[in-house]
C-alpha cells in the first residue's frame, strides 16, 4: 500500500487528475448557476476559490516537475484541502442550521484582490446562505463537498508523508 502511494506521490498523473477534477468542480458549479439558476452565495463562491487554488497549484506541480515543487504542492494541497473541510463545514452548519452565522455578499477578499469585480461571472455572491442544490440521490452539494474535501484532506496528507518513503524494489 505504501509503495502504491509513493508512485502516486511522484507521479505527474497525480497532478493531471487533480486539474481535471477542480476544472470538473467548477464546471459543474457554473452549470448549476446559469443553467439550473441556483444563485451562489458567499460560502459557495469562496469555495469555487480554493477548488482554482487547488487546480493552479496542481497545474503547476505538473509542468514544474521535480523533487522540492512536488514537496511544496504536496503541502499546499494538503492545505487547501483543510481549508475546503472547514468551508464545506460552514456550508453544511448553515444549511442543516447547526451553525447559525452572518452570511452576507461580502467575501471577505482583500482590496488588491477583488475577484468578483475582475471575473464576476465566476466569483460573484448572489445568494444568502441557507441551502444548497440537491445534486443526486437526495445528496446535497454540501454534503458532497464535505465528504469530497475530507477524503481529499486524508488522501493529501497519505501522499505527503508516502512521498518521503523510499520505496523497497
Amino acid at each position: 500500500m505504501l509503495g502504491t502511494l509513493h508512485k502516486i506521490a511522484r507521479s505527474r498523473w497525480y497532478w493531471i487528475a487533480l486539474v481535471l477534477l477542480g476544472l470538473s468542480f467548477i464546471t459543474v458549479a457554473l452549470y448549476y448557476q446559469y443553467v439550473l439558476e441556483q444563485a451562489p452565495c458567499v460560502l459557495c463562491i469562496q469555495v469555487r476559490i480554493w477548488i482554482l487554488c487547488l487546480t493552479v497549484v496542481a497545474f503547476n506541480a505538473y509542468l514544474l516537475h521535480g523533487k522540492w515543487i512536488s514537496l511544496g504542492a504536496h503541502l499546499l494541497t494538503a492545505a487547501i484541502a483543510a481549508i475546503l473541510v472547514e468551508r464545506s463545514y460552514q456550508l453544511l452548519g448553515t444549511e442543516r442550521g447547526f451553525i447559525f452565522s452572518d452570511c452576507g455578499f461580502d467575501l471577505g477578499l482583500p482590496s488588491w484582490l477583488p475577484l468578483d469585480t475582475w471575473f464576476p461571472a465566476l466569483f460573484r455572491v448572489e445568494a444568502s446562505c441557507g441551502y444548497t442544490p440537491e445534486l443526486m440521490f437526495g445528496i446535497t452539494m454540501a454534503e458532497a463537498l464535505i465528504v469530497f474535501s475530507t477524503l481529499l484532506l486524508l488522501f493529501s496528507l497519505a501522499l505527503t508523508v508516502a512521498f518521503f518513503v523510499r520505496r523497497d524494489n
